[in-house]
C-alpha cells in the first residue's frame, strides 16, 4: 500500500466522527498535551485504533488525536508525537502531518521541550521558532517523491511562516507572556546532547535543541501547510549550567509554565480564527 494509500485510509476513519473540517492542526509535546484537555465537543482517537498510526511510548506524550473546538475554532490536535529515536522510520514520525493536511489543515502549530542553548533564556520561557537546523542526518522526503504529497524539492526559506510569528507575537502580549524567539536544532536523541556539542550547535547558530519537530515542519511544507512552532525551554543544555539532565525536569518545567502556555496558544487559535475570518 502506497503512502497515499495508507494516508487515505487513516483520513476516511477520523473523518467518519468529524462533523467539520479543521483548519488548525497542533502537534503538544512532551508535558504540552495539556491543551488538548481544553478542547470543546472532543473527538478522541487512540493512535493505535488509526490506521498507519504508531502506539506512543514516551512519558508526557498521552498517544491521542483529539478533535474538536477551542476557543470556537475547529482544530485538531496530537497530543503526543512520534519520535525517530523511538525506533520509526521518517515516514511514519510525519505519517500524522500528512493525514491532517489531508483532513484540511491549513495551518500546523508545533510545540515542543527544548533544552536552551542561547545563555539568554532560563528555563520556563517559551520560545518562538524562527528557524530550523536539521541535525538528524535524515529527511522525511528521501526516497521517491509522490507529487500528489507534494514537489521534489520544497522550499524551507520560510518554513516557519513569519506572518505567523508576528501573530504570536501579538497572541503573547494579548495573554501577557513575554515570548522568546529562536533557532531550533533537530537532534536525534534519545540521548541529551554532551557539553562540547552544545558548544557546536551554539557555534552554528541555535537557541534551543530537541528531539523532534523538524521532520513534521518538513513534511507540513511539503504539503503546502503554514507552520507556527512554540518552544518550551524546559531545561538549560549540558554544560551551561552544573547540573545533570532529567526528562523529569522536562515533565517539571511544562508543568509549572502550563497556565501560561495554554493562555498563549488560545491566544493564538483566537488570532488564527480572526486572521482567517478577515
Amino acid at each position: 500500500m502506497s503512502l497515499v494509500e495508507k494516508r487515505d485510509e487513516a483520513v476516511r476513519y477520523i473523518q467518519s466522527e468529524l462533523s467539520e473540517t479543521p483548519k488548525t492542526g497542533l502537534i503538544l509535546g512532551s508535558g504540552l498535551g495539556v491543551l488538548a484537555d481544553e478542547i470543546e465537543d472532543a473527538k478522541v482517537f487512540a493512535y493505535e485504533d488509526i490506521p498507519g498510526f504508531s502506539g506512543s511510548t514516551v512519558a508526557g506524550h498521552a498517544g491521542r488525536l483529539v478533535a474538536g473546538r477551542l476557543k470556537g475554532e475547529p482544530v485538531i490536535a496530537m497530543q503526543g508525537r512520534f519520535h525517530y529515536y523511538e525506533g520509526h522510520d521518517m515516514k511514519t514520525v510525519t505519517f500524522p502531518v500528512r493525514v491532517m493536511a489531508a483532513l484540511g489543515v491549513e495551518t500546523l502549530v508545533v510545540t515542543n521541550a527544548a533544552g536552551g542553548i542561547n545563555e539568554s533564556f532560563n528555563a520556563g520561557d517559551l520560545v518562538i521558532i524562527e528557524d530550523q537546523i536539521n541535525m538528524m542526518n535524515d529527511n522525511p522526503l528521501m526516497g521517491k517523491n509522490d507529487e500528489a504529497l507534494g514537489p521534489r524539492f520544497p522550499d524551507m526559506s520560510t518554513a516557519y511562516d513569519p506572518k505567523l510569528v508576528a501573530l504570536a507575537e501579538a497572541a503573547g502580549h494579548n495573554a501577557g507572556v513575554a515570548l522568546q524567539k529562536g533557532v531550533y536544532v533537530g537532534n536525534t536523541g534519545p540521548t541529551y546532547e554532551t557539553p562540547a556539542e552544545v558548544r557546536m550547535l551554539a557555534t552554528i547558530g541555535g537557541d534551543m535543541v530537541g528531539m523532534s519537530t523538524v521532520p513534521e515542519v518538513i513534511a507540513a511544507r511539503h504539503n503546502g501547510l503554514r507552520v507556527l512552532g512554540i518552544s518550551c525551554i524546559s531545561n538549560m543544555a549540558a554544560g551551561i549550567l552544573d547540573q545533570p539532565l532529567s526528562h523529569d525536569e522536562v515533565i517539571e518545567t511544562t508543568e509549572r509554565v502550563k497556565s501560561d502556555f495554554l493562555n498563549v496558544m488560545k491566544s493564538v487559535v483566537t488570532k488564527l480564527n480572526e486572521e482567517g475570518e478577515n
